[in-house]
Parts: C-alpha cells; structure tokens; sequence
C-alpha cells in the first residue's frame, strides 16, 4: 500500500472512508444558490469533523445532490451520523435561507429520504481475494 496512515484505538488498528451520496427532495437544485452551498459545507464540517469526529477529506454538491469523502471509526454508527447530518442541515438551511428555499419547498423539508453510502479503500475487491487466497502458501 502507498503511504495511508492507518488510525488506533486501545484495541483495533484500522483505516474506514466512506462515500455518503444525499439527494435534495424531489431533487430540486437547491445547491445552484452559492450561499446555500457554502452554509452546507460549513455544516456539514461542523457535524462530521468536530461533533462525530469523522474527518472530511472531501465534500462538493452538484446542483441537487452532495458527495462527502469522510473517514470513521469502529465505533461510528453511520446511520446516526447521517440521520444527525440531515436533520440539523435542513433545520439550518430552512431557517437561514427561508426566501429562496420556498421556492422549492412548502413543507419543511429539505433532504430525500434515501442515502447512499460506500465504503472507499485503496485496495480493490480482487488484491484483497487474491491475498486471502495466497495465505499458508509459500
């Protein structure tokens, strides 16, 4: 492996990234008003890096949906991350940007529903079955 930093804990040596795909509802481009961008990735460092300890490496919006590159721990239970996420987002947003979210909303929402998560690594699938496989083999 290249130079990864793996991270400890008293009892695991370990390196989680995710890939955490959230869409607007109704995938309205909400994300097109810079300011609403901004406000987002502001949140969403406040959410992720200081109150989950979950580091962003990487976050961009498209004009209805964001991607966010983040790093976890064993112990991050990743639904409460991102049900945490929306909620506190969309509170903020719709209080910060009432005028311009109307538009798009009557009722108080913000976020769809679903989620998309993955995990990122390095290492593919198949160095990983290959290794497996090559143990006990001289």
């Amino acid at each position: 492996m290249k130079n990864t930093l793996y991270k400890t804990n008293q009892h695991a040596c370990y390196l989680l990234n995710y890939h955490l795909v959230i869409v607007a509802k109704y995938r309205h481009p909400v994300f097109e008003n810079e300011e609403v961008d901004k406000r987002l990735k502001e949140i969403a460092s406040f959410i992720f890096d200081e109150k989950w300890k979950c580091p962003i490496q990487s976050i961009e919006t498209d004009r209805d949906h964001v991607h966010i590159l983040f790093g976890g721990n064993p112990q991050t239970e990743l639904s409460k991350l991102i049900n945490n996420f929306k909620t506190v987002s969309s509170r903020r947003l719709r209080k910060e940007f009432p005028e311009y979210l109307e538009r798009f909303y009557w009722k108080p929402y913000f976020w769809s529903r679903s989620y998309f998560i993955g995990t990122v690594s390095e290492v593919t699938e198949s160095i990983v079955k290959q290794y497996i496989e090559n143990q006990g083999q001289k």
